[in-house]
This record gives structure tokens, C-alpha cells and sequence, in this order.
């Protein structure tokens, strides 16, 4: 057997892949790409994932891109622990779950990041530098996002939006979890561990009162932020210079999303 990741330390979609990792005990070999600099932009990265974005997985010669798809191959391919209802009924609501991430929440999460914090690291390039780089960003919808956010930051025509998407994601948990510790019930899963980095976020940011404010969620989060391999996977991949930028941002995050519900 041979994995190799293709990941980032600070990835959303990169640590959900690592979570599983570690929750199904897979040995594997990783290769580090560093965004801010462009790693996932240059040629040979591109061959293996031409939508310039990280996680990709390779399994002996097999290349599989998007990280909900490659949390399912993991657990095809390695039956022990799985991290997959059995129940057809079950699995089709583990996959609305983690169907949403690629509907909105990621993005979101992209526009709220960006907004709060990632934009000041851009903000240290020079304007030629920027444009290189968002030039590089396939997807024109994303790219203009991103400038929003990198230009004007938490007052993008983007953020509360990206805020109020959350808000329904948090509605709907609060909902969900009424029914038993976990989203699907009593069942521990991939629904679970899918969102367990953009808890993380959210707190990072400054969002963590919104997460307080639904009380089955905030026990919910706090459950799965005391896994095992949430520290394996995710926690122990913290950089400190990014948690040390989300702490400098995270006052005045705090007081425009309360502005927002105000």
C-alpha cells in the first residue's frame, strides 16, 4: 500500500482527508504545498489536479481529486474501520451532509477566511504579485471573491452572505442534533468528520459565539474537537503563524459579526 497525500497544513478539505486517515489507522507519505507561494499552481501539481487546489490523493498509480471523493475512496479501499453508515438510508443523509460543503460552506468559508485574515498575507505582495496570482485562480466567480475579499475585506459584498450561509448550516445542525450526539443520530461518521475543520474555523475566526449559541451544537463541536484524530488529523497540523494571524483579527472579526445580528 501507498498513499500520498498532496495537502496543506492549513486546508479545510486537506485535514477532513487526514481525519480520516487517522480514524481508519492508514499509514501514509505526504507532500506539503505551500499556497501562499503558489505550489498548487505549478506545472506537474497541475497535471495530478487541474483545478490548482489541494487535497489530491494517489494509491498506487491512481489519482483521485476532491476531498468528499477521496474520503469515500479511503474507506472503499480500506474496509477496516469505516467511517460509512451500512444503512442505504442513513448513508444518502451522511452525503446531503457533506454534499453541502460543496454546495456553499466551503466557499463560504473561503469568503470569511479571506475577509478576516488571509487577506492581510496577500496584502503583503506586491500589486503585480497579487494580480500573478489571482490571475492563476481558474475559476472566475472564485477569483473575483477572492479580490473582494483581499480589497476590501470584511466589507465585501461577499462576507455576510458567506456569514448568513453559516447561519442555516448551524440552524440545521441544531435541528439534526436534537435527535442524538452525532448528525445522523447515534452514528458517529463522515458527516461528522466533514465539518470538523470549519468548526475549528469558526472559532479561529471569531464565530465561535454562533456556535455557542445553539447549545446541541456547541456540545456536538466540542465532541468532535475531542476525537483522537481530530489532534492527529487536524490539530497537530496547526500552523502557529496562521493561528497567530486569526488571533490578531479575531477582536474586530467579533464585533462586525455581531454588528450583524445586531
Amino acid at each position: 500500500m501507498t498513499l500520498t497525500l498532496y495537502h496543506n497544513a492549513m486546508s479545510s478539505c486537506a485535514a477532513k482527508v487526514r481525519m480520516v486517515m487517522s480514524e481508519k489507522e492508514l499509514k501514509w507519505d505526504g507532500v506539503h504545498l505551500d499556497l501562499r507561494a503558489g505550489d498548487q499552481q505549478k506545472p506537474d501539481y497541475v497535471k495530478l489536479n487541474p483545478k490548482k487546489v489541494v487535497p489530491t490523493l494517489m494509491h498506487e498509480g491512481t489519482v483521485v481529486i476532491e476531498s468528499n471523493v477521496i474520503c469515500e475512496y479511503l474507506d472503499d479501499a480500506f474496509e477496516a474501520r469505516p467511517v460509512r453508515p451500512s444503512s442505504p438510508a442513513k448513508l444518502a443523509q451522511m452525503r446531503l451532509w457533506t454534499k453541502q460543503i460543496d454546495e456553499g460552506v466551503h466557499a463560504s468559508t473561503g469568503v470569511i477566511s479571506n475577509c478576516i485574515a488571509f487577506r492581510h498575507q496577500h496584502l503583503q505582495k506586491t500589486p503585480e504579485q497579487i494580480e500573478t496570482w489571482l490571475n492563476n485562480i481558474p475559476d472566475p466567480v472564485k477569483r473575483q471573491r477572492m479580490r473582494n475579499g483581499v480589497e476590501l475585506g470584511m466589507d465585501s459584498p461577499d462576507f455576510k452572505g458567506a456569514v448568513m450561509r453559516y447561519e442555516k448550516l448551524l440552524d440545521d445542525m441544531e435541528a439534526a442534533l436534537e435527535n442524538g450526539p452525532w448528525l445522523l443520530g447515534d452514528e458517529y461518521s463522515l458527516a461528522d468528520i466533514s465539518y470538523a475543520a470549519y468548526m475549528a474555523r469558526l472559532k479561529h475566526l471569531g464565530l465561535g459565539e454562533r456556535i455557542e449559541a445553539r447549545p446541541h451544537v456547541a456540545a456536538w463541536a466540542e465532541r468532535l474537537l475531542a476525537k483522537p484524530s481530530f489532534k492527529e488529523g487536524i490539530e497537530d497540523w496547526f500552523d502557529p503563524k496562521y493561528l497567530a494571524l486569526f488571533e490578531s483579527q479575531r477582536g474586530e472579526a467579533k464585533a462586525k459579526i455581531r454588528d450583524l445580528f445586531s
